[in-house]
Parts: structure tokens; C-alpha cells; sequence
């Protein structure tokens, strides 16, 4: 699998397959949809464009004949952990291995370029199928939690008022 740096020619595509993901009715053709819990937006061009530009940060994408398919926000918190977020594989697409190969990309992206020995990440806890997914991958709940972003709508509409992030880790 070939995963490549997206460039800032990408962000309009980036944010359509992220919001198709994970809000409204385009997001219930896949697993990873966030539909019954959020509202609104998931990202947005300015957002994404603002992620990709910080340093030591990386959205990679799958592509093919020039249609994103998959994407994956990386960035070094130090010298021996990596973050990672906003991994997305088209609603269409879900359930047929994709989402394996590109969190294998990923995981070794932050080993070869930046020497990672951890990768950490949040996931909303009212996702406990997702959570199980990324526990099947060798990742484990870390017992710390955050909060959820109430009121900065970047970040979605809640439906419900006890959403919290758990963070889960992978050590290599």
C-alpha cells in the first residue's frame, strides 16, 4: 500500500471524505460514523489546513486515480511519541481490510521518520466498537481520559452530555 503526504491542494477533499465518514447520513454506509452521538461538522478546510501545517505534523493519504480513499493526521509529541487522529476510510469502503493497511502505514510512518516507540490517540468512549478495533491492533486503554470539546463546534454538535475522549497507546 502507498500512502503520500497530502498537499494543501487537498484540504477540500480531505474535509468532504472526513465529514462523509463520520457525520449525517453518508457516514451510516460505514462503521466509524459518529451520526447518533455529533452534529455538524467534523473538520473543515481551515482546520485540517491548519493541522497540516504545524510542525512535525503529517496527514497521509490513499489515493487512487486521484480520489482520496483514506487519510490519517500524524503528529511527534516528543521524541518517543507520535499522536494520532482523524483516521478515516471511506463510508463505502469500511469492513474490507483498508483501514488495517493504513494504520500499518501510519505506525511505521512514525517509526522510520520519526523514530516513534509510542503512538497515542483519543477515542470518544461511546465508541466501544471502535475501541475494540484499535485494542484488536495492539492498542490499550491507558486508564486517563479527556475531556470532550463542549461548545467548539469545530469539533462536532453533541446529541448527549457525558461524551468523553479515552486515550488509548500502542508501545513498538
Amino acid at each position: 500500500m502507498k500512502l503520500r503526504k497530502a498537499v494543501i491542494q487537498d484540504v477540500e477533499k480531505l474535509a468532504s471524505l472526513v465529514n462523509s465518514a463520520y457525520r449525517g447520513d453518508s457516514s451510516k454506509k460505514g462503521w466509524t460514523t459518529e451520526a447518533d452521538l455529533l452534529d455538524g461538522q467534523r473538520t473543515d478546510a481551515q482546520s485540517l489546513t491548519a493541522q497540516m501545517t504545524q510542525n512535525e505534523s503529517v496527514m497521509l493519504v490513499y489515493d487512487e486515480n486521484e480520489v482520496i480513499l483514506a487519510c490519517v493526521f500524524l503528529h511527534r509529541k516528543d521524541s518517543r511519541t507520535a499522536y494520532l487522529g482523524m483516521f478515516t476510510v471511506h463510508p463505502e469502503l469500511q469492513g474490507r481490510g483498508l483501514g488495517k493497511e493504513i494504520l500499518a502505514g501510519a505506525e511505521k510512518y512514525c517509526q522510520s521518520q520519526w523514530g516513534s516507540h509510542r503512538i497515542e490517540m483519543t477515542v470518544i468512549r461511546q465508541r466501544p466498537e471502535l475501541i475494540d478495533w484499535y485494542e484488536r491492533r495492539g492498542y490499550k486503554k491507558t486508564g486517563r481520559t479527556q475531556d470532550f470539546p463542549y461548545g467548539d463546534e469545530r469539533f462536532g454538535i453533541p446529541k448527549r452530555p457525558d461524551l468523553v475522549m479515552e486515550i488509548l497507546t500502542k508501545d513498538f
